[in-house]
């Protein structure tokens, strides 16, 4: 016997009504995309669950990549057998045999297949039975067991499944619509983009690169952030925009106490363009409330002021620690904390204003014309199509 299924619960897109569908054809696609080194695999969509036919491939492998995808909230390694009580007794002795560090288990079963001639209850005790006169080193513990055997006898066969396996939970990719993600070099923004990702959202990347201010490195650090955001969401374009003359513009004319304030605008106004050309329909930052001047309420409010774009900030409440461990546990961390400045580190004035006034900022910025830099911004974005699967060295040979 062996484990030839992996099965997958929904979580949240279970509560999605009528368009669940939708939910579950997306992520069977997003799994799809994933299983490209798998050519055995079958994927099987059911409304309440997933099942994974592995059809001799390594379980604990495909494990791995289910777990990088998001609208998966648990997962089960199964054996399907007949529904046949001595068939489903060698499989869960099975099952618990290959239970690692367990000594104490418990049997649940349901029966959605009510021609079964053995009830539920009845069933959880002849299996209990059974697998306590087979074994010497286990004991039944109901409350909190180290492994629990789920026995599911269903019309056309019984599942036999041993423990459970969290995955990320949220929705598919590609469910809840389009973002931009104002990706600097730094911890924030990328765990921004992984949580928009978590939330169904599909992700685009906009980086605001100033040379020679900025190094071809630090374009680099970029590109390496978003192929890691990749392994969550595929493919991800990062339009790279060339900012150092607007950047040096607002620093020339605007007051320094207000030059990063203006700077934050002008951002919000080039991406809002860019999305608009992209057919984007929301923008997203890394943004955490009081984490530095441009992000108290104050200097929000008056940045927000020059679009009408939705802007998504998953970090707003987020504590700098709690975003750390995130960045840690995405593979994001280490690049971001490379020695390289992006252009919102290099222009930084010795005292920025940290509650602007809408007022003075008009003052400062509406005598000057800046969209004739913002059209020959847009007129010269580079753009770059990451996906998962693309070699680092094609990507990024030409920045070495």
């Amino acid at each position: 016997m062996e484990f030839d299924h992996i099965i997958i619960r929904y979580g949240e897109m279970a509560l999605k009504g009528k368009n669940k569908k939708q939910f579950i054809l997306q992520l069977k696609k997003n799994l799809k995309q994933k299983f490209t080194s798998f050519s055995n695999l079958h994927v099987i969509r059911s409304r309440d669950q997933m099942y994974i036919k592995l059809n001799g491939e390594d379980h604990e492998k495909v494990i791995e990549k289910c777990q990088e995808v998001f609208g998966i909230q648990s997962m089960n390694v199964a054996m399907k057998v007949e529904n046949d009580v001595d068939k489903i007794k060698e499989g869960a002795l099975y099952a618990l045999r290959e239970a690692k560090n367990a000594k104490t288990f418990k049997v649940t079963t349901k029966r959605p297949n009510k021609q079964f001639p053995i009830g539920s209850q009845e069933m959880n005790q002849v299996l209990g039975g059974h697998l306590l006169s087979n074994t010497d080193q286990y004991t039944v513990n109901v409350r909190n067991p180290d492994v629990e055997i789920r026995v599911e006898i269903r019309q056309d066969a019984t599942y036999i499944m041993s423990g459970k396996i969290q995955g990320l939970g949220g929705l598919p990719v590609g469910t809840t619509g389009n973002t931009l993600l104002l990706l600097s070099g730094g911890i924030d923004s990328p765990v921004a983009g992984y949580l928009a990702l978590k939330r169904g959202v599909k992700v685009e990347a906009i980086h605001f690169h100033s040379p020679p201010f900025t190094s071809e490195r630090a374009k680099q650090k970029v590109l390496d952030l978003a192929h890691t955001l990749t392994k969550y969401g595929h493919q991800l374009k990062v339009h790279i925009v060339p900012f150092t003359e607007l950047q040096q513009k607002i620093f020339r004319e605007i007051p320094e106490g207000y030059g990063m304030t203006v700077m934050r605008r002008m951002m919000l106004r080039v991406s809002e363009r860019l999305a608009e050309r992209e057919g984007i329909l929301s923008l997203t930052t890394g943004e955490s409330l009081g984490q530095v001047a441009s992000q108290t309420m104050e200097s929000m409010n008056v940045i927000n002021e020059v679009t009408n774009y939705p802007i998504i900030r998953p970090l707003v409440t987020m504590d700098k620690l709690d975003i750390i461990d995130i960045s840690r546990e995405i593979g994001t961390y280490e690049i971001s904390i490379r020695p390289y400045e992006d252009c919102c580190t290099v222009f930084v004035p010795k005292q920025p204003k940290t509650k602007p006034r809408k007022e003075k900022i008009h003052q400062f910025e509406d005598p000057i014309d800046f969209t004739p830099d913002i059209e020959k911004i847009l007129e010269n974005v580079e753009t770059v199509t990451i996906s998962e699967k693309s070699p680092r060295k094609e990507l990024f040979e030409d920045l070495l």
